[in-house]
């Protein structure tokens, strides 16, 4: 019967421990305010509940009271634990006799135990439960041998002993396993909260980007999209998904691209490489893209991280950086030849006037081969050579009239009618006019000559949005094809039989120094049309 009671005992003292355990699991873990005292006031009031429950055995109470209080002095120090066995003394005196060992253990117990904290405060939980029971163990035995409480049974006191041991290991251990399990979910938290932050770092850079941020798994399937996809190429993330392998990659690139991706699941390394992809509009964009192998575990590449810039913008200036590099040069080899050949040619000019024979066929077509020539090396000249250009504020209107009038009679023997349209009566930029009209001759004269059998040429002006002036001049010529429209002002190239090219690169360079621009756009049998902006006069 005295074992029901004992194992009842530890099974109600199990139970009191763990609820407000279990119950501060379910709510944050902060410290609150005193919250030494009003646990030393819940291990006084289990202190209490075990008292009412314990068992008399010849005038004497039996329970195992003395459990939470030394699990108060190893946790909490002496005051804890001091005001826990006031609980549990109150509660003995009120519920049985034989009050002088009770007085006489408790008092040896607090003193004792009060001295043992200060002796074993920086032990371990461990060592300091061993040294409390022990001394517990020791003061009991005071105790009973003092007041002779039932001498001839010490196998009694030993299953009492035995049981408090029994209550203060359980205690412990609930303790134990919560503190480990709260330190464990604290440092989860602090684990989740540094993910958290990292990937909102992570996901701040990847979404505000303008790079292309692209993660296939080993399968090359897409497995995330940055946002800049939709700014740079113009899809939204679940359209490219939709989309067939390699579509955006233009199709002369896409084995370079599928070659590149297998040369880096085989090595491992990190390789950079240059393609085309295709925006949603249908342009082309170049792109420069630095691929990332990331290894799993076993060592094989579970993912690709392709990181990719628009360098479209790039690769033009590079390419008008050439075109001005080359223009300079070819300028300055242009200006030296013709220099050279024009003295020899002035000579050469001159005695075939002086021996020109009248009438004679073949002297006429040599004069006109040498003046070509002469033209030809006089453009040459205007390549290389600096000139002193004195800029005024024109009427770009009247600039042109005046060009047209030039134009008129060849024009009207040519079947070619020009018209001019314009909103305004005047549109003024600063110039030079001689330069600009030379613009204007050279792609009139180019219009002219694309239109064999006739037709219309029409000038237009008017004004842009920034405020500019803008001159587009479109015939009904036979067309130039696209892909050779971005050729057009290179030296020498010319799609005419007996053209040099040098027109339109000296209008390039003349529109240049008047800070304007010049665009083409043609097709073939469909004529041309040459656009041409100036920033206004103020």
């Amino acid at each position: 019967m005295i074992l029901l009671d004992y194992i009842f005992n530890l099974a109600i003292f199990s139970l009191l421990v763990s609820t407000p355990l279990v119950t501060s699991s379910f709510f944050k873990h902060k410290s609150f305010k005193l919250a030494r005292f009003w646990t030393s006031v819940y291990a006084g009031v289990v202190s209490v509940l075990l008292v009412i429950l314990s068992f008399q055995q010849q005038g004497y109470s039996y329970d195992i009271r003395y459990a939470p209080v030394i699990l108060m002095f190893v946790y909490l120090g002496p005051l804890a634990g001091l005001l826990t066995g006031l609980f549990s003394l109150l509660a003995r005196l009120w519920t049985g006799g034989q009050w002088d060992p009770v007085l006489t253990g408790w008092g040896l117990l607090m003193l004792g135990f009060s001295i043992i904290y200060f002796y074993t405060k920086y032990l371990t939980v461990i060592k300091k439960i061993i040294i409390f029971f022990a001394g517990y163990c020791v003061i009991y035995g005071i105790t009973v041998f003092t007041f002779k409480i039932f001498i001839d049974n010490p196998i009694f006191h030993l299953q009492y002993l035995l049981f408090v041991m029994l209550g203060v290991i359980i205690g412990a251990l609930l303790i134990e396993s919560y503190e480990k399990l709260h330190r464990l979910n604290n440092r989860l938290t602090d684990m989740y909260k540094l993910v958290e932050a990292s990937e909102s770092k992570y996901r701040l850079i990847a979404e505000n980007t303008s790079d292309l941020i692209l993660v296939l798994n080993d399968e090359q399937s897409v497995i995330y999209l940055s946002p800049s996809h939709e700014s740079v190429l113009g899809y939204q993330g679940w359209e490219i998904e939709r989309l067939e392998k390699y579509h955006l990659i233009h199709r002369d690139e896409v084995e370079l691209f599928k070659n590149t991706i297998k040369w880096m699941l085989d090595n491992k390394e990190i390789q950079s490489i240059e393609f085309r992809m295709r925006h949603k509009d249908g342009r082309w964009i170049e792109v420069e893209s630095r691929c990332v192998p990331v290894l799993g575990e076993d060592g094989a590449v579970e993912n690709i991280v392709i990181i990719s810039r628009d360098i479209s913008e790039r690769k033009q200036a590079e390419e008008i950086l050439l075109r001005s590099e080359k223009l300079s040069i070819v300028g300055e080899l242009a200006a030296g030849v013709a220099h050279e050949i024009r003295n020899p040619l002035t000579t050469i000019k001159g005695f075939m006037q002086l021996y020109k024979r009248g009438g004679s066929s073949i002297d006429d077509l040599l004069l006109s081969e040498l003046n070509r020539i002469e033209t030809i090396t006089s453009q040459l000249l205007t390549l290389g050579k600096p000139q002193a250009v004195q800029l005024d504020r024109t009427n770009i209107l009247e600039l042109i009239k005046d060009t047209l009038e030039l134009l008129a009679p060849e024009a009207l023997m040519s079947n070619i009618q020009i018209k001019l349209d314009f909103e305004e009566s005047s549109y003024y930029i600063t110039c030079e006019k001689n330069q600009l009209k030379q613009v204007f001759l050279n792609i009139l004269k180019n219009a002219m000559e694309a239109m064999k059998e006739g037709g219309e040429i029409l000038v237009r002006l008017r004004k842009g949005p920034d405020d500019e002036c803008i001159i587009s001049i479109q015939d009904q010529g036979c067309g130039i094809p696209e892909e050779l429209l971005p050729r057009l002002g290179e030296p020498f190239y010319t799609l005419k039989e007996k053209g040099t090219g040098l027109g339109l690169m000296i209008s390039h360079k003349i529109i240049k120094q008047h800070h304007g621009s010049i665009t083409f756009s043609s097709k073939e049998k469909a004529g041309t049309n040459v656009e041409i902006k100036f920033p206004s006069a103020s």
